[in-house]
């Protein structure tokens, strides 16, 4: 395999014949792009968070408050970018974090974000609120590596009926998001009036779900359409888990099982006693409380509690190299990255990820060497100054 950073050279190299880049390889210039694509209702239910969307501004503060210092004269002429997640080899510290119902950015959704994560041999954590089943996502993700996150319903049949299917159809890690139990107050998809799941967008796994059905009455057509709708709207979150529930996951899941949501370092402690293998320090991107802590800033004592006894990933916020570097400096074993990968596919489709995802993976590997860093594990805290 190349190095990562052969990405750089093929654009130069492809300039020479006035070849220039579809998208641009800053990424967070593809934000304002897909804006001017999308429609207001698409753009502001994937860029727009809680409240004030301060929580959103807090993660990205959370990055510029520090600084690199990067260290010379270090050989860093072989660079290998590869980490072990759950003993499976990953070429990067990147994985593509879930997203829902992207068939409103793009109409093949998550089934090009399939086939393009599968092409650069990246994990993709699919959503439970996909547009496409999750059988039909392990299809075109073909051999590429994939996790599954789970939204945990009050319907507990559903739930093991999720679980059940996702090991079947090749998932490898379950992804338990804790902090979306219920829907965060969004005001840019209030304003609209806009939630896609009412819209029948976004509930693929649901509709094809046999126990899903089995409530319902039937399989899923115009005659009873409404009737699930409601069903889902009813049973999507349960706000009365704690974590004695977590056993039930254990009892229906044999492979790793991660806690994506977690803030606080008791929280981690608690992932830790209950025999999970891994916790993601996220605040779901800002879309759910508004005025919380930026996800970079919990991360140290998250690190500091759990860090020697099970895995952290980190997630919100990811936008360039640079921040993969500052997390992992901090502690985290890889990162999720999210809606840049989702404006690359409203751009253009499977290529647009593709292109995310290198632009990405060849800075974070050039930004490394210049830094000194060769490996992953060479990123340590002094490399960071502190807020």
């Amino acid at each position: 395999m190349g190095s990562l950073a052969d990405f750089q050279n093929e654009i130069y190299l492809n300039g020479l014949g006035d070849v220039l880049p579809e998208l641009p390889t800053d990424l967070s210039a593809l934000e304002r792009l897909a804006q001017e694509r999308l429609t207001p209702e698409a753009f502001g239910y994937v860029a727009g968070s809680a409240g004030t969307e301060s929580t959103a501004r807090a993660n990205r503060e959370a990055f510029e408050r520090r600084r690199i210092v990067p260290r010379m004269l270090r050989d860093v002429a072989v660079r290998d970018l590869s980490v072990e997640l759950f003993g499976r080899t990953s070429p990067a510290p990147v994985l593509l974090g879930p997203i829902g119902v992207l068939t409103i950015v793009h109409p093949e959704g998550e089934l090009a974000v399939a086939r393009a994560a599968a092409a650069q041999g990246v994990p993709m954590v699919l959503s439970t609120a996909a547009s496409h089943s999750m059988e039909q996502v392990a299809e075109a993700n073909a051999g590429g590596p994939r996790w599954f996150q789970l939204y945990w319903s009050k319907d507990r049949e559903v739930v093991g009926s999720f679980l059940r299917r996702a090991k079947a159809a090749g998932y490898t890690a379950l992804v338990v998001t804790l902090d979306t139990h219920t829907l965060g107050w969004r005001p840019r998809d209030l304003d609209k009036g806009y939630l896609p799941f009412l819209r029948a967008i976004g509930v693929a796994n649901y509709f094809t779900d046999p126990a899903f059905q089995k409530a319902v009455g039937g399989p899923i057509d115009d005659s009873n359409r409404n009737a699930a709708i409601l069903q889902w709207a009813t049973t999507f979150g349960d706000p009365s888990l704690t974590w004695d529930d977590l056993a039930f996951l254990r009892e229906h899941w044999d492979g790793p099982v991660v806690l994506k949501g977690i803030q606080h370092p008791d929280d981690a402690r608690r992932a830790v006693d209950a025999g999970m293998d891994g916790v993601v320090v996220s605040n779901h991107g800002g879309r759910q409380v508004d005025g919380a802590i930026g996800s970079l800033d919990a991360l140290p004592a998250v690190v500091d509690a759990v860090g020697d006894q099970t895995t952290i990933l980190f997630d919100s916020g990811i936008r360039t190299g640079a921040d993969v570097i500052k997390a992992l400096s901090l502690g985290a074993k890889a990162v999720l990255l999210a809606r840049p990968y989702a404006y690359g596919l409203a751009l253009a489709g499977e290529a647009g990820v593709r292109h995310v995802i290198r632009s990405l993976l060849a800075e974070l590997e050039i930004a490394m060497a210049l830094t000194g860093a060769a490996r992953p594990a060479d990123l340590t805290p002094d490399l960071l100054t502190q807020p």
